[in-house]
């Protein structure tokens, strides 16, 4: 079985869609996927997923199901550096760094930040979610793997966002999601690839094949979104600081 976890294209958050960029992106990103053998669409209900969707799915003459779970990681928790309640994953690195407990898959949640909000209940949400649609497809999780009733090879796709595409990624291969949003960044339309690996019969693994990758924008001359990104060096005044 292969999941394509494709990240929503540029967005522009104050109408919840697209930027004329995100949507050239969109364009780009159904070049890529109207030539793979898809069995299943999955999207997030919001809009700037599902306008990124729309595009390789009217390519196809496909239909997605829509997946509440799969919506934008929501956990407000109080940040130290803003004293104002924000996503679990935007603080400096600084106070993540300084707690070990950030670095556990089994402590993260226990953190004084995480435990300012509801970050694992919102967790264990998703993560409900993707397990049914793993049993759906053959793959029922038993602790840390899967038991497979259904071998197979099916492709299927999930747009939607890069925090919660770093929870599901931390359920799947047993990583703390808090290290995940701090250490990497899918930039706008890109696609993460994850196998099963059946190295014994019945048994099931996922491992991660490709992150992030955005060659279909490359391909076609088009820059990376920066969107998601922080300023690369702190004199750059005109990049996210």
């Amino acid at each position: 079985m292969r999941l394509l976890i494709v990240r929503h294209a540029e967005p522009d958050y104050t109408v919840d869609s697209l930027t004329p960029k995100g949507w050239r992106e969109a364009a780009l990103l159904a070049d890529r996927l109207e030539r793979e053998q898809i069995d299943a669409f999955y999207c997030s209900p919001l809009g700037r997923a599902r306008d990124t969707a729309k595009v390789t799915l009217n390519r196809t003459g496909r239909q997605a199901q829509t997946l509440e779970w799969l919506r934008e990681f929501h956990a407000p928790v109080l940040h130290p550096n803003a004293g104002k309640v924000r996503a679990p994953w935007d603080f400096y690195p600084a106070y993540f760094a300084a707690d070990p407990d950030f670095y556990q898959p089994d402590r993260w949640w226990q953190t004084p930040i995480m435990q300012s909000g509801k970050a694992r209940e919102a967790y264990d949400w998703v993560c409900a979610g993707l397990d049914d649609l793993l049993a759906a497809h053959g793959y029922t999780r038993e602790g840390r793997v899967y038991r497979v009733w259904r071998a197979n090879t099916d492709a299927i796709v999930l747009f939607c966002h890069f925090g919660v595409e770093c929870v599901l990624l931390s359920h799947l291969i047993g990583a703390p999601p808090t290290v995940l949003w701090q250490g990497m960044i899918a930039l706008p339309s890109s696609v993460t690839t994850v196998y099963t690996e059946e190295r014994q019969q019945g048994i099931a693994s996922f491992r991660i094949a490709g992150f992030g990758d955005v060659s279909h924008l490359y391909q076609a001359d088009e820059p990376p979104s920066f969107a998601g990104r922080f300023c690369e060096t702190y004199d750059q005044m005109d990049q996210r600081h």
